[in-house]
Order: structure tokens, then C-alpha cells, then sequence
């Protein structure tokens, strides 16, 4: 016997020891596989969600994008301006309304397909995989309930064994037939093979369980597969049609040549366009009312130079003048009206001014600047010494601002020497002091002052028949020349 003994080969991680009543649990095994089991249904579950918010998006990208249509749905405003055929600016939006409703409806397509033909897939292998989890848990706990009660009544016998072999050596072997303890060792041989009968048909079951693990596992993830597969179908193949879609608004935008519209427009309201063929519009050729109304003519007009009115500054300088219908005479930097807008640097109102006739190029006014500049207020009422081209210039010169000041008659016109008339303000005769005082005060009075030299002017004033009673009641004297101011 010794020699046919051998150490047999033991298995490890096996469910059951060599043990009448083994310590471990005969449902761990089957508490793996449910596990395990509980794994798969929760992946699936996973994916079950997954494909639901996936359908949600699409339907939610549908009420978005009815939102995005409606930024199109309107006309476009001043949309007469843009050709309304299919080749422009209003084809391509059209374009663009006609796919962004495609995209709404390919969302909404593809929600009712997820929700209707991916969703179910994996709905039905939560349920087989539900039925598996029940299936294993039920059968094995139903081999386990067997396996404990065998092991319950093997265990009593194997304690009553105990007590019967302790009681055998105190009684001396007298024992009843039942209370034998060989008839008790063959009780329990009894039980315990009816017990491993129970262990060996649970472990078989386990086993099958086990093999049956892999062809059903292979099989959810052939579902998996196929689940995935229809979403790829649904899905991307909607994420394709909308690639489709915006590539149709772009080639839509790309096949509107660039001048289209322009070409279209100039067709449409080229009466309403700037001829560029007409020729430039000239400020000389444009009339507007009063353009030629006698109050716009100038009396005279032309350069001149004047004294400045500062006593430190030493010169003169040129400036443009201007006597209007209206009895000013302008002063203004020169006759440009396009460059700034021409304000008067200088305004006198003549009928307020008093004048002194030409000597030579030259005349000069007293009178008060009204053009409300700041000088004018420094200023207030000043005497302006002008200096013309020639002699000829400054007689039409004082014509003018003569005829402005309304002070005409023949006491204006007399320039030539006259025995009668003595030159007012004169120094070369004393002893007709008084009879010159006179006339200069009467001449005055006429609005003129003669000679070089002018004293106390006052505001010309056109009393015309006064001037010619004082020419015949002036004496005159002898060497002077009688001036009419």
C-alpha cells in the first residue's frame, strides 16, 4: 500500500477543500458571475444614456436651428437694391433658408431614428442581460440551499459519531444496535455522499455558468457593436448631410460672380447713378436767386493800401476793398471766396464817415469800424490814410464812397483851383483865419473836407445848396486854391 501512495495533485482556487464541511462559501463563484453580470448591464445603461442625450441634442439642435432660421426668414431690407434671380446676393440667401430647414428637419429626423431604432437595441440586451443576472442568481441559490442542508445533516452525524466513540470507551463497549458507532460512521458516510453529490451537481452548474459566460459576453459585445454601428449610420450620417449642407451655401456664395450685383443695379437704377461722363460742375455757371440783385454789385472794388492804424507800426499794407450798395466799405484780406469764408477784416459805414479828397494816390476816411472784430473794439472810431494805384484810381475811389454816402451835388465835383474857395486848414494866410474856419466848418457840414490837411471832420452830411451859397460868400484869397471837399 505504501508504495502505491502518491501525493496527488491538488488544484488551486478550487470552490471546495478535502474538508467533510468546507469553510468556504459555495455562492462566491456565483456572487462573481452576478457581479460580473451587474458590470455588463451597467456599460450597457452607460450606452443607453449616452444614445438618449445624443437624441436630445438633435432635438434640441432642431429648435436651435429654427431659431437660426428665423435671423433669414424676412426679406432682405432694401432688397430692391440686389437681383432677385437665383445667381445673386438674394438666390444665395434663399439658398441658405432652404438648407438651414433641410438641417432642421435632418435633426429632427435623426432624433426619431435614435429614439426609435438605436434605443431599442440596447434596451433589449439590458433585458437579456437582466434575465441572465436573474437566471444565475436563482439557480445558484437554489444549489446552495441543498448543498447547506447536506452539510447540516453530515455535520450531525459527524457530532453524534463524536459522542458515541467517547461513550463507547467509558461504557466498555456496550452500546445499543442504533447507538453503534460503526452504524453511525456508515450514517455519515451516507450523508456525505449525498452531500458531495449536491457540491459536485453545484460546481457543474457554476461551470456551465462559466462556459456560458464567454459565448454571452461575446454576444453583448456583438450588440454593442451593432448599437454603435447604427448610431454611426444615424448620427454621422447626419453630421454629413449638414457638411453637405453648408458646402451648398458655399458653393451658392462662390457662384455670384463679383460685378453681378453692381451690373444688375446700374441696369436697374443707372438713371438714378452719377453720370461720370458729365463734366465737372464750375461755382461760375451755377445761378441761385438774387445772385444778381443791385444790392450784391459793388460800387468799386480793387486793392488798395493802407496806413496801419497802429502809431508804432510803420508802412502800409495791402488789402482788398470793397463799397457797397449798402454804404460800407469792406475791408477784407483778398477777393478769394473759395479758400475761407471772406469776413470783413474792416467795415465803415460811410453815411457816419467823413472823407477827405485825394491828394494824389492818396485819401483818407474817418469813421468808426462796425465789423464787430477785435480790433474794431480797441479801434472805435478811427482816421484810415489809403493809398491807391494813381491819382486816377483814388478819384474814383472818393466817387464812389461819395455816391455811397449819398452826399452829391457840385461841391463834390469842383477839384480845380478856385480863387473863391480857400483851402481849409491852410496856415499860409493868417489874416483870413476866421472866413477859413468858417468855410471848413460849412464845407463840413456838406460832408467834404480839401486840401492836405484835415481838422476836426465831421459826419458828411448832403446839403448840396449850402455848399454853393458858401462858394459865392467866401472871399478869396490871393496864391490860394480853392478845393472843393
Amino acid at each position: 500500500m505504501s508504495g502505491d501512495a502518491h501525493t496527488l495533485p491538488l488544484r488551486q482556487g478550487t470552490t471546495f477543500s478535502e474538508e467533510a464541511v468546507p469553510e468556504i462559501d459555495p455562492t462566491t463563484t456565483a456572487g462573481l458571475l452576478a457581479e460580473r453580470l451587474q458590470a455588463w448591464k451597467h456599460a450597457v445603461v452607460y450606452l443607453e444614456d449616452y444614445v438618449g442625450a445624443v437624441e436630445k441634442v438633435h432635438k434640441a439642435h432642431a429648435k436651435e436651428y429654427e431659431r437660426v432660421l428665423k435671423t433669414i426668414s424676412h426679406p432682405l431690407r432694401e432688397g430692391a437694391h440686389f437681383d432677385q434671380g437665383l445667381g445673386g446676393v438674394a438666390g444665395f440667401f434663399e439658398n441658405m433658408r432652404v438648407n438651414t430647414q433641410a438641417m432642421i428637419n435632418s435633426n429632427a429626423e435623426t432624433e426619431k431614428t435614435l429614439k426609435g431604432s438605436v434605443l431599442p437595441i440596447l434596451e433589449r440586451l439590458h433585458k437579456e442581460i437582466k434575465a441572465k443576472h436573474k437566471e444565475v442568481t436563482h439557480g445558484v441559490e437554489r444549489g446552495a440551499k441543498e448543498i447547506e442542508k447536506a452539510r447540516n445533516n453530515t455535520q450531525k452525524h459527524i457530532e453524534l459519531l463524536g459522542q458515541h466513540t467517547a461513550a463507547f470507551e467509558s461504557t466498555g463497549g456496550k452500546m445499543t444496535p442504533s447507538d453503534d458507532p460503526y452504524v453511525i460512521q456508515r450514517g455519515v458516510l451516507h450523508r456525505l455522499n449525498k452531500q458531495v453529490i449536491e457540491e459536485n451537481n453545484h460546481k457543474n452548474d457554476l461551470v456551465n455558468i462559466q462556459d456560458s459566460f464567454k459565448a454571452f459576453e461575446a454576444h453583448v459585445i456583438l450588440v454593442v457593436q451593432q448599437a454603435m454601428d447604427a448610431l454611426n449610420q444615424v448620427a454621422g450620417g447626419q453630421a454629413e448631410k449638414t457638411r453637405a449642407l453648408y458646402t451648398d451655401m458655399l458653393a451658392a456664395a462662390q457662384r455670384i460672380p463679383g460685378d453681378f450685383e453692381w451690373t444688375g443695379f446700374v441696369n436697374r437704377e443707372g438713371h438714378r447713378l452719377a453720370d461720370p461722363n458729365e463734366p465737372p460742375r464750375s461755382v461760375d455757371a451755377i445761378a441761385f436767386p438774387n445772385q444778381h440783385h443791385n444790392a450784391t454789385k459793388p460800387l468799386i472794388e480793387g486793392s488798395l493800401e493802407r496806413k496801419s492804424r497802429n502809431k508804432l507800426s510803420w508802412g502800409t499794407q495791402s488789402a482788398y476793398y470793397v463799397v457797397t450798395p449798402s454804404k460800407y466799405l469792406h475791408e477784407f484780406k483778398d477777393d478769394d471766396n473759395l479758400r475761407h469764408d471772406p469776413k470783413p477784416e474792416l467795415s465803415i459805414f460811410l453815411p457816419d464817415s467823413v472823407i477827405g479828397a485825394p491828394n494824389g494816390e492818396k485819401f483818407h476816411l474817418k469813421g468808426k469800424d462796425k465789423s464787430k472784430s477785435f480790433s474794431s473794439k480797441l479801434a472805435g472810431t478811427s482816421e484810415l490814410q489809403f493809398k491807391a494805384h494813381s491819382a486816377a484810381e483814388a478819384q474814383k475811389w472818393f466817387d464812389a464812397i461819395r455816391t455811397a454816402a449819398g452826399a452829391t451835388g457840385p461841391a463834390y465835383e469842383s477839384q480845380s483851383p478856385s480863387p473863391e474857395a480857400s483851402a481849409p486848414g491852410s496856415t499860409s494866410d493868417a489874416g483870413s483865419k476866421v472866413d477859413k474856419i468858417d468855410t471848413t466848418y460849412k464845407d463840413q457840414a456838406a460832408g467834404i473836407t480839401g486840401g492836405e490837411t484835415v481838422s476836426s471832420p465831421t459826419a458828411i452830411s448832403p446839403t448840396v445848396a449850402r455848399q454853393n451859397t458858401l462858394k459865392d460868400d467866401v472871399p478869396a484869397e490871393k496864391g490860394e486854391k480853392a478845393t472843393a471837399t
